[in-house]
């Protein structure tokens, strides 16, 4: 992917006679901000990145930023959901495709987690690394996604459960430790050897997720034959 197509130039709007109607120069100028927001972090730490970047890089006014957000806070933490919403949603979409084969769902949903973050690097690092360091609410926002997708797990878990009912019950802070012992693994990929190695972390993100609520006998035999070599 080239940087072209990871960081697509701005749209511009038409103006005058022509001009787009008042809600889609909003919603436009909006999506601007958010990239912008996840690409100057990315680029330069929540510490170091100032509304003056964020603008810059979405061409438009101070005035225009303060429109839509009360701060840099604000608008670091709207990136974030956006870009959690988009990938939860995908996630879901990925396991209701192999529906109702769970084990199928789930490589189906590690895939699309680590091939949307590797496809997403502004938001990766965003996610997975400078969410750490902006402060307590950004941090008690992080406690509630790894809530969201330790939900996730467990919604697979149980539809496993309906069709094999000799699987273990699994208490719900093993989905969360799950998500936690995942996200600490992808985010020191991330930092290492950048956003593109993550798609080849399918087989040792599900090793983690899949021993943790089974057990490493029986996740290794339901998985047998349909995960690519180590």
């Amino acid at each position: 992917m080239t940087r072209a197509q990871r960081n697509p130039p701005l749209l511009v709007l038409p103006r005058g006679r022509h001009a787009a109607p008042r809600e889609v120069v909003v919603e436009s100028q909006r999506e601007r901000l958010l990239g912008a927001m996840a690409d100057a972090v990315a680029e330069k730490g929540y510490a170091r990145t100032a509304v003056a970047d964020v603008i810059e890089r979405a061409g438009v006014s101070r005035k225009t930023f303060y429109e839509h957000f009360a701060n840099k806070d604000a608008c670091f933490l709207t990136a974030y959901d956006t870009g959690v919403d988009a990938l939860l949603e995908a996630i879901d979409d990925a396991i209701a495709g192999e529906a109702p084969d769970w084990v199928g769902a789930a490589i189906a949903g590690t895939r699309c987690y680590l091939d949307s973050l590797a496809a997403n690097p502004a938001f990766a690092r965003t996610f997975l690394v400078e969410i750490l360091g902006a402060g307590h609410d950004a941090l008690e926002r992080r406690s509630q996604v790894h809530a969201r997708f330790a939900a996730q797990l467990a919604a697979v878990h149980g539809a496993a459960r309906n069709d094999l009912p000799e699987l273990p019950e699994v208490a719900a802070y093993v989905f969360r430790a799950a998500v936690g012992a995942v996200n600490e693994l992808v985010a020191e990929e991330l930092l290492r050897r950048g956003p593109e190695s993550l798609p080849g972390m399918l087989v040792e993100v599900l090793d983690v997720q899949l021993s943790l609520q089974l057990g490493r006998e029986l996740a290794d035999r339901l998985t047998a034959g349909r995960l690519p070599a180590a």
